[in-house]
């Protein structure tokens, strides 16, 4: 095992055993964090609360050109854990702990680095990436700090991910009028028989954007999450509440797409209100999306990391594209272990990222 292994394992080890599940939360500027202010000597550090659980550390070295950004909040642990899952435990292979590969393992590896040299470097934590309430990031953006790229950690299995889709959540409100369920009924009685025909268009219509194609990217992704009304069987339901999310290409008009949902709403949607929108990687309409997509393979190039397919999930590496930025995911692990009982990550991921990061700042 390389000193730089060995060195990123004893810092996840203790990252892991941090509590930063979100939900619920509670995260504040001391534990996590003051574990990282702790192992970054000499660099200059901006420690801010943003509330609700969302803090963050922009810690800087010399005069950086590439940003490497990682958040440090994790889903909820599930029953199913065969053991802790805040005790990091290493096998032949693979670390498993809770956020190991989503994405603590990254953050271990930039502490690794940040102390095997002094190369300029530049690193964001944060930790409201998995409540889609990006304060963090947007609090960053706002000081529109000068940096040739940005590196967002995300499991990839270090491959540079150029383009992933956006993501829209909805939730939409249905009115009716109770009655009995004997009577004959209009179209506009049943709240909940307005949510079902509204469902059978929506659905007609995403297997109609299936032949849209964007960077490797095919089709609308679509889910009706939750539908929720009605009093009992044999009663009109007055009222109903459907909840749906999509996650469009980059080159789709997200503001048109919402109207043509809504407009399949008949009558008319009692509520109709947008509750998370992420943009697409690239950001900005189809020739701003193409163009920085092409900028930054070029800057993948030239940071020698292999470039990977174009992704379904989504990263808050858009909000840095959407800002101008040259961005890109990057970082250990394999999303289909992400969120999952026992999540892991291979020691050689580690070794991996930890190896083209000490590159990229020690160059």
């Amino acid at each position: 095992m390389s000193e730089l292994l060995r060195a990123t394992l004893e810092h996840l080890r203790a990252l892991v055993a941090f509590d930063t599940r979100n939900p619920p939360r509670h995260i504040g500027a001391d534990g996590i964090f003051a574990y990282l202010c702790g192992h970054l000597p000499g660099f200059e550090l901006d420690l801010v609360d943003h509330g609700a659980g969302a803090v963050s550390l922009y810690a800087r070295r010399g005069n950086p050109k590439t940003l490497f950004n990682v958040h440090v909040d994790t889903v909820p642990d599930s029953p199913h854990w065969s053991a802790s899952p805040f005790e990091l435990r290493v096998t032949g292979d693979r670390a498993i702990g809770l956020g190991a590969c989503d994405i603590k393992g990254a953050a271990a590896a930039l502490l690794a680095v940040a102390n095997a040299g002094n190369g300029d470097a530049a690193f964001l934590f944060s930790s409201d990436e998995e409540a889609n309430d990006a304060r963090c990031i947007s609090a960053f953006l706002a000081r529109e700090l000068p940096f040739e790229a940005v590196m967002v950690a995300e499991p990839t299995r270090c491959e540079a991910v150029l383009a992933h889709r956006g993501i829209c959540s909805v939730q939409m409100q249905f009115s009716g009028q109770a009655g009995h369920a004997s009577a004959e009924q209009t179209p506009a009685d049943s709240a909940l028989h307005q949510v079902i025909r509204w469902g059978e268009k929506a659905l007609a219509h995403v297997e109609r954007c299936a032949h849209e194609r964007f960077g490797g990217l095919t089709g609308l992704r679509f889910n009706i999450g939750r539908i929720e009304g009605g009093i009992k069987a044999n009663v009109i339901a007055p009222d109903a509440e459907l909840r749906f999310g999509f996650r469009p290409l980059p080159s789709t008009d997200v503001d048109a797409l919402l109207h043509t949902f809504r407009s399949f709403a008949e009558p008319a949607a009692a509520g109709f209100m947008e509750t998370f929108r992420g943009p697409s990687l690239p950001a900005g309409d189809v020739a701003q999306a193409e163009s920085r997509r092409l900028a930054a393979r070029d800057m993948a190039d030239a940071l020698n990391l292999p470039i990977g397919n174009a992704v379904d999930f989504w990263t808050e590496a858009s909000l840095f594209s959407q800002a101008g930025y040259c961005a890109m995911v990057y970082g250990p692990g394999d999303i289909r272990q992400a969120h999952a009982a026992d999540e892991w990550v291979s020691l050689q991921q580690l070794q991996t990222y930890a190896e083209s990061v000490r590159g990229i700042i020690h160059e």
